[in-house]
């Protein structure tokens, strides 16, 4: 049998990357949809695909129902953001329709407030799957791979450092700015503070990568995780731009935000965008993760595990992506039962996430002292 999967999104930054990695599923039949079907046409000719690829378009913010009713997907993968804006609009029309349901979302209260549609999901015995990405799936896979070293986690301390020499999209560049200089609550010694984005400026030693610069960033892990993790008393997660002037830049940018002298750096991000690119070429294609895990192991003893990912070559966005395309994968092979609606927790194990980076020019350094 072979599963219709539609991509929204499908020929921008991440939908790209997912249907290439999908297109010679012989399970697959991969439906590109965006708003051009003109686009989606001129990129399915690029794709090797194991079946006939169709261009659709789709809307988002138009009648979701009928364009779903009129492509019969079974699978339907939703990369289209910023989902700061976004309701569950999508999410909710997959459900009528009766097909699956994954997204790459990366905000907060869009991804803590999936669970609101799972009794509709199970009544029509469909999987609705939202933050298939690296937050939450990557980082909750991380700790729960280490955890039973640890008789106690105190403190998650993680990020993402982006190469410069990326693909960097328009509705990316304005999740992030969206919260630059806006508060937002992290768990600090066991209770929630109020931070602002992109401030709390730190530095993290990276192996091959060298010193990077992080900022404040709001995630779903940051509503997740304390009732995952009901011990840990710190979780702090940042990210940041390779290039420090542009880190420092986006930083002075965040007080102008906190201090009310400009709304949103959202309103500004084509320009802001347009202004980053200038700078590719003092940049590399080179990206980074990191997660540090500290408590106490069975003995008592104080330990510490540290986990990096090194990207290389531009192969950084295939991190993220991961997640969409292992769960198409699954469920085009009805290999995964799973049904409701959920963050993507618990879903995908870190040997799984791993396995599947593997002929990527993507690294796994674990710290030998602290692993």
């Amino acid at each position: 049998m072979v599963s219709r999967v539609l991509i929204i999104g499908g020929y921008g930054n991440f939908g790209s990357h997912i249907a290439r990695s999908l297109a010679g599923n012989d399970s697959i039949q991969l439906l590109i949809g965006g708003r051009s079907e003109s686009k989606a046409r001129t990129f399915i000719a690029e794709l090797a695909t194991a079946h006939p690829a169709e261009a659709h378009a789709i809307d988002i913010s138009a009648d979701v129902p009928a364009a779903l009713a009129r492509i019969k997907p079974e699978i339907v993968i939703h990369t289209t953001g910023p989902f700061q804006s976004q309701d569950h609009n999508v999410a909710q029309a997959c459900i009528m329709q009766g097909c699956h349901y994954l997204d790459l979302a990366d905000a907060r209260q869009f991804v803590a407030t999936i669970g609101t549609l799972d009794d509709a999901a199970k009544a029509k015995g469909v999987l609705v799957v939202s933050g298939a990405s690296s937050v939450p799936c990557l980082t909750s896979a991380v700790i729960d791979h280490y955890r039973p070293a640890f008789s106690r986690i105190d403190s998650i301390d993680y990020g993402i450092s982006a190469a410069q020499q990326t693909n960097r999209g328009l509705a990316t560049t304005s999740a992030v700015l969206s919260y630059v200089g806006k508060p937002f609550t992290m768990l600090k010694d066991g209770s929630l503070h109020r931070v602002y984005g992109w401030q709390d400026l730190h530095a993290e030693q990276y192996p091959e990568l060298g010193i990077r610069l992080f900022g404040n960033c709001d995630i779903p892990d940051l509503e997740l995780f304390p009732l995952r993790y009901p011990e840990v008393r710190t979780i702090r997660f940042a990210a940041g731009h390779e290039l420090k002037i542009l880190h420092l830049g986006t930083w002075a940018l965040s007080w102008l935000v906190r201090l009310g002298l400009i709304r949103s750096l959202a309103d500004h991000s084509e320009k802001l965008l347009r202004l980053a690119f200038l700078f590719d070429r003092l940049g590399s294609s080179r990206s980074g993760f990191h997660m540090h895990l500290t408590g106490i192991d069975h003995d008592g003893r104080a330990r510490q595990s540290r986990f990096y990912l090194i990207a290389r070559s531009g192969h950084g966005p295939y991190i993220p992506c991961m997640p969409a395309i292992l769960l198409a994968r699954k469920l085009a092979n009805n290999a995964l039962v799973a049904r409701g609606a959920m963050p993507c927790i618990d879903l995908i194990t870190l040997g799984e996430y791993l396995a599947a980076l593997k002929g990527l020019d993507i690294s796994v350094v674990n710290d030998p002292i602290h692993a």
